[in-house]
């Protein structure tokens, strides 16, 4: 694994977490729906669930089963990015367990995730996400690309 990659999760983690607080801090307080645009809102939102709010609760033990599940996976795509081969694969990954690391803090600090990015069209709005979601979306896009139209690998 090249240490760029270990440097940059951690870079995304931290961008990330800036951006959360600057925005619960100074955007958001008072806590508001600021709108950007007639498609965009800022707004606070804590995710207590996973992807789209999905399987949301408050409990503390479904909190640290989440992060641990989190964690777990995170372990996994760590062992990938060791043996990936290729820049390509390594950004993808890089990009996922940066983003996964920066909410996995949110979810262990407070219990939920801090997201904020409300993007809607003729009331119907899309999930609140923030900028580690979006590498975590756009990471998991790059793997699926490669694996449906990358290069064929010769089954070993």
């Amino acid at each position: 694994m090249q240490r760029w990659a270990l440097i940059f999760i951690v870079v995304i983690a931290v961008v990330d977490q800036i951006s959360k607080q600057i925005m619960i801090g100074l955007v958001f307080e008072p806590p508001r729906v600021l709108e950007v645009t007639s498609f965009f809102n800022l707004v606070p939102v804590h995710n207590t669930g996973i992807s789209f709010g999905l399987f949301g609760a408050d409990s503390a033990l479904a909190r640290w089963i989440l992060v641990a599940v989190a964690v777990v996976i995170m372990i996994a795509l760590l062992v990938w990015l060791m043996r990936a081969g290729s820049t390509y694969i390594t950004v993808a990954l890089v990009f996922v367990i940066g983003g996964a690391a920066s909410n996995v803090i949110d979810r262990a600090i407070s219990g939920a995730v801090i997201d904020f990015l409300d993007f809607h069209v003729a009331g119907v709005h899309w999930p609140a996400f923030n900028f580690a979601d979006s590498l975590i979306v756009l990471g998991t896009a790059m793997l699926l690309y490669d694996g449906l139209f990358g290069p064929a690998r010769a089954l070993r």
